[in-house]
């Protein structure tokens, strides 16, 4: 007989799919200008060089994967829900805990629909129309509630449980969602509460955070969990995707960083971010491993495994949330909220451990802009820069700058993915696809 347990563990599996080896680079990174597609001129990847060019369609197969995956995860969610409910546990602090997980899951994956596509559907209410974006970020914050009422803080878990959804990653990741809806002070004092929760620190070394050293570390808020006791099944082939390409290589070469990106981190004299984010050819990693005469000149650092290199299964967890970025959450929407004090102060904590120089700016718009690029610098590769890029209306002045033609009022969203609309025909196309 099947436990609520395991269907909860269900959820978490889901994450661990070929999906986010290959189509959640396209849409997330590859699109922006930090990545280029990568590899040999000769393969696409599918349609990462469409993303890549900027030039996908409603058939791209990138979007409809993640799409789909985003949607049957909710599903999953629903269900493990609704079997935890009606079980029969005894221990409701229990129950309740196993419902608050899902219940983030869910959260997690209504907020990547809802900030690619805005007005989707609702799944357990009505998938032939789209609910306005407003209603669906209203379940987001509904679910996160919830889970924030019944989830134990991280050190509050047994070992065993390490790696959970927490109280503090429903905090963090409602703070994050409360700052994609511009609302500053409920993503302010979230992120403070967070912060001051006891729960998480900065990692001393910025380039440690991705080794396997600090899976789940001090700074971990939450991240997917690609490794037991033996490498059964990591996050499917993300490392191989993204590792190097060539003789001396051990991967595909997708996902490369970009000379734009580059060019950034040496602005800013940013050398220990740069040297943590990008693998360069003809370099020693920080294991020994020697990167030689390889394809692309630059790679992923961040998707790198030490022990499972080119390996179909690593062991490598992807952080999805981490106290640095919690930290820029708080100092942009101190600033919005005129508090330039507390946006210093915040902004400058992430700036010191990189060995940088304290901002001092008190121009509002000024600040703004600085911390939005600090966020550029610290999250490189970690999912969220197109999604930045729209939601501070930078896309189109970043994109044309790289030579690539984002139409406004279309690239601000998805398309629907046209499978979805020949199923559904009332669900209208996004504006311009």
């Amino acid at each position: 007989v099947y436990t609520p347990e395991m269907f909860i563990n269900g959820i978490y599996g889901m994450f661990t799919d070929w999906d986010y080896a290959f189509s959640y680079l396209a849409i997330t990174e590859i699109i922006s200008v930090n990545a280029e597609k990568g590899s040999s001129p000769g393969d696409p990847g599918g349609d990462k060089e469409l993303f890549d060019n900027l030039t996908f369609t409603s058939t791209a197969g990138s979007l409809e994967a993640m799409w789909k995956r985003w949607y049957k995860t909710i599903g999953r969610a629903e269900q493990a829900i609704e079997y935890t409910e009606s079980y029969g546990l005894t221990n409701d602090t229990y129950k309740n805990r196993l419902i608050g997980e899902a219940k983030f899951l869910r959260a997690l994956c209504y907020f990547y629909l809802v900030r690619g596509w805005g007005d989707i559907p609702v799944q357990n209410e009505d998938l032939t129309m789209r609910a306005p974006k407003e209603d669906i970020y209203a379940l987001i914050e509904q679910d996160l509630q919830d889970a924030i009422n019944v989830l134990p803080e991280k050190s509050e878990y047994d070992s065993r449980d390490l790696g959970r959804a927490t109280k503090g990653a429903a905090q963090a990741l409602l703070a994050k969602v409360f700052l994609y809806q511009s609302k500053w002070q409920q993503a302010y004092d979230y992120a403070t509460t967070v912060i001051g929760s006891g729960q998480y620190d900065l990692e001393s070394d910025y380039a440690l955070i991705w080794r396997a050293s600090a899976d789940n570390g001090v700074e971990s808020i939450f991240e997917i969990q690609g490794r037991g006791e033996s490498i059964a099944h990591g996050v499917q082939q993300y490392c191989q995707t993204q590792g190097a390409r060539g003789d001396t290589g051990w991967g595909w070469g997708f996902n490369t960083p970009s000379e734009n990106l580059l060019n950034t981190f040496n602005a800013e004299g940013d050398e220990i971010r740069r040297d943590a984010t990008i693998i360069f050819r003809n370099s020693t990693l920080w294991d020994g491993r020697v990167v030689g005469a390889t394809e692309n000149a630059m790679y992923n650092y961040k998707a790198y495994s030490s022990a499972n290199a080119g390996s179909d299964d690593t062991d490598k967890n992807i952080r999805i949330l981490r106290l640095g970025e919690i930290y820029l959450i708080q100092a942009e929407a101190a600033n919005e909220l005129g508090n330039t004090g507390q946006a210093l102060s915040a902004l400058n904590k992430v700036r010191n451990r990189v060995k940088l120089a304290n901002v001092t700016i008190n121009d509002q718009a000024q600040l703004r802009q600085k911390i939005w690029d600090e966020r550029r610098l610290e999250l490189a590769f970690e999912h969220d820069r197109w999604a930045d890029l729209i939601r501070t209306g930078q896309g189109e002045d970043a994109m044309k700058k790289a030579g690539k033609n984002f139409v406004k009022g279309k690239h601000d969203l998805f398309p629907i993915p046209n499978k979805q609309i020949l199923e559904f025909p009332t669900i209208t196309q996004n504006p311009q696809w």
